[in-house]
């Protein structure tokens, strides 16, 4: 390995680092594309994992090269769509490498409320304690509720992000679901141990509505993903964590971080769900893919 070589995969070793405290979210694609100085360390996600002061790794002392985020999260903000509509579009994102990761749209109320269709929910009026994740406020849209809605029959809504809001007492779950997760965001898990759960079915013309505004794809929870999942269950779902950089970002460097496909082994060693797909990997909806990360995409055949 060049010395040029050790350098980089020094330089992404440190990201993975910093990038496993520093979950951003929505300013993830913000922080990259236009270089910004690293936010300090989440201190909540590093008391989650439980690790002493001594490994709590330093952010880097400069601006930020690169990152992952969802695939969702980076193609909207090259768009300047969604989370990002009221900014410039980052036309100057870059993708390095498409990472699967599923995720599921799940609807769940306590079994003990009997309710089988969310549209009970409207028409009883009664105070109704929600956790909303992603899709969450569309889809109470659909069936003509809203925060105001239910706050003023004297509901609540929260966060199922929010380790506050999940320790509070709910009748309804509608978020993202995963395979695994960081701790502060496995709502899923905690709850389906916690509670007999029944899960909903959404409406087919909601669910192309979701496919449509939010670059989803119709597809069905799996059978068992959870416990009290006893079939197939129709959703929207999404899977994909981007690499991503800038197109400033010199062409050996990009190149280098598309060797994680020499690591792929790793993947199945995470508490996440993640795959490596040959033919899907150099790609994010439009955003274009790095030249450096393309010239090693197409000398492995990976592009033709």
């Amino acid at each position: 390995m060049s010395l040029v070589e050790r350098r980089n995969h020094a330089r992404v070793h440190r990201w993975l680092l910093a990038d496993l405290l520093n979950c951003s979210q929505a300013d993830a694609p913000r922080i990259v594309a236009d270089a910004r100085m690293p936010p300090p360390t989440n201190a909540a996600t590093a008391a989650a994992l439980q690790l002493p002061a001594n490994q709590r790794y330093p952010t880097p002392n400069g601006p930020i090269e690169f990152g992952a985020t969802s695939v969702q999260s980076f193609w909207n903000a090259y768009q300047g769509k969604g989370a990002y509509a009221n900014e410039k579009p980052r036309r100057n994102l870059r993708l390095l490498a498409n990472i699967q990761s599923p995720n599921y749209l799940i609807v769940a109320v306590k079994k003990e409320l009997g309710i089988t269709d969310l549209k009970q929910v409207r028409e009883k009026r009664w105070p109704v304690s929600v956790l909303l994740g992603n899709q969450g406020a569309e889809v109470l849209a659909y069936y003509g509720m809203s925060r105001q809605v239910i706050e003023a029959a004297g509901g609540w809504v929260g966060s199922s992000t929010t380790v506050a809001d999940r320790q509070k007492p709910f009748d309804l779950v509608i978020a993202g679901g995963t395979l695994g997760n960081a701790p502060e965001y496995n709502v899923w898990y905690e709850v389906s141990q916690k509670f007999d759960l029944t899960y909903l079915a959404l409406p087919s013309d909601l669910l192309d509505k979701l496919a449509k505004d939010d670059d989803l794809q119709r597809g069905f929870i799996p059978n068992a993903l959870l416990r009290g999942i006893d079939h197939p269950i129709p959703t929207v779902v999404r899977t994909g964590h981007v690499v991503y950089g800038r197109d400033d970002m010199p062409n050996d460097f990009a190149y280098t971080v598309a060797t994680l496909d020499e690591h792929q082994d790793l993947l199945q060693w995470s508490h996440l769900n993640l795959s490596y797909n040959i033919r899907t990997v150099w790609k994010a909806y439009d955003v274009p893919l790095h030249p450096g990360a393309e010239r090693y995409y197409r000398e492995r055949g990976y592009m033709k």
